[in-house]
């Protein structure tokens, strides 16, 4: 695994990278001392793996996630305790405490190699699309949610957005509607229409409309058309 070290401390980053050394499945590729070194860091090294700081001068560990749109799997490594709970609201694998002992060190990297092979299994299988099971980082100007797609019931296409329903919340996303359906699970996102993707689990009823289309209502209110052509894929996915 491709594995960065990220911390403002150079004892700190020497240190982790002496113990990282007896570990056969890590190649350390780099290291940084800032968030701002971090992210052209990652963007040229493309990491499997960071090990992070937090306090850090200038911008944290968690302003470093939200900045980047593509998140290695993360383990945190920092002095303070606190933040362990939000630690792992960003999907953090494991949160290490400094100094870092061995065997917690191991057992990190034995959770990263899990979740690596689990991965590479899914793609060999063909289903390495996103479930109800996972969670996505939704980011929206200042504000950030972490979701769990169960609870995402429509994505709705915004001019050159694309608006996520969950909750009373709806932030927009730059990421286009063909682009979300190519990584969802068709068993439980189904593409409505051109504008507009639904979670099958948050139909409320179902009503005939024109043409032998129909009219969907959601749970939270909507009413979605299914277009002439789904409606037909639509039937089919849901009789027996």
């Amino acid at each position: 695994m491709k594995t960065l070290v990220i911390d403002d401390s150079r004892l700190a980053r020497n240190e982790l990278k002496r113990l990282l050394k007896e570990f056969d499945n890590v190649q350390i590729v780099g290291e940084a001392a800032s968030v701002d070194e971090a992210i052209e860091k990652i963007t040229e090294l493309k990491p499997d793996l960071i090990f992070l700081d937090i306090q850090m001068p200038g911008k944290t560990g968690f302003d470093l996630l939200e900045e980047l749109e593509i998140v290695p799997e993360v383990i945190f490594s920092t002095a303070y305790d606190e933040y362990a709970l939000k630690a792992f609201e960003y999907n953090a694998l494991d949160y290490l405490v400094k100094p870092v002992q061995k065997d917690r060190l191991a057992g990190a990297i034995s959770k990263v190699i899990e979740k690596v092979e689990k991965k590479e299994r899914e793609k060999e299988n063909g289903s390495d699309k996103l479930t109800i099971h996972d969670q996505v980082f939704v980011k929206d100007g200042e504000k950030c949610w972490f979701v769990q797609l169960a609870d995402i019931r429509l994505f709705e296409v915004s001019g050159n957005y694309t608006t996520v329903y969950f909750d009373k919340s709806k932030p927009m996303i730059t990421r286009t509607l063909n682009y979300l359906e190519s990584r969802l699970d068709e068993k439980t996102f189904f593409r409505a229409n051109r504008q507009q993707i639904i979670n099958l689990k948050w139909i409320e009823r179902i009503e005939p409309w024109f043409s032998g289309s129909l009219r969907i209502y959601m749970k939270g209110g909507e009413e979605i058309d299914v277009s002439r052509r789904q409606t037909l894929k639509f039937k089919d996915i849901m009789s027996f």
